[in-house]
């Protein structure tokens, strides 16, 4: 329950505690906490065995898909998308697509010649279509 509270947290919960509800309030606050805790525990751990006893196997069927959708709330969007739509294969998301490997390029080598910019239209305000581009 208090799985991302870490003891930095609590150490503040503490003294926050100790400032809003002074030294002689503070233990008694703090058991009660610790017995509602427990106590909707065993409500919750109660109601649990009472449905697993009446629904017998179905309990299990039931459970299946929250387990996956637990796991599913553990991925990043990449993960989820690679496992269940690319059937675990990222090469599509790293861009990778071909089995050979990429040859490092050397400071020496001759550099691509760069493409010309764009003409601007010879008419002003006629605006170029790209037939292509659409």
């Amino acid at each position: 329950m208090f799985s991302n509270v870490g003891w930095g947290e609590m150490l503040l919960l503490v003294v926050a505690g100790l400032v809003i509800l002074g030294p002689e309030r503070l233990p008694g606050a703090i058991r009660w906490t610790s017995n509602a805790v427990r106590q909707a525990r065993e409500y919750l751990s109660g109601a649990t065995n009472q449905l697993r006893q009446d629904l017998g196997p179905e309990f299990d069927d039931l459970r299946q898909p929250l387990s996956e959708l637990q796991k599913l709330r553990g991925m990043t969007p990449r993960a989820a998308l690679t496992k269940h739509l690319l059937d675990g294969d990222d090469s599509f998301l790293t861009g990778n697509f071909d089995d050979k490997p990429v040859k490092p390029v050397s400071p020496d080598a001759p550099k691509p010649a760069t493409p010309e910019p764009p003409k601007p239209p010879s008419e002003p305000g006629v605006t170029r279509f790209d037939a292509d581009a659409t």
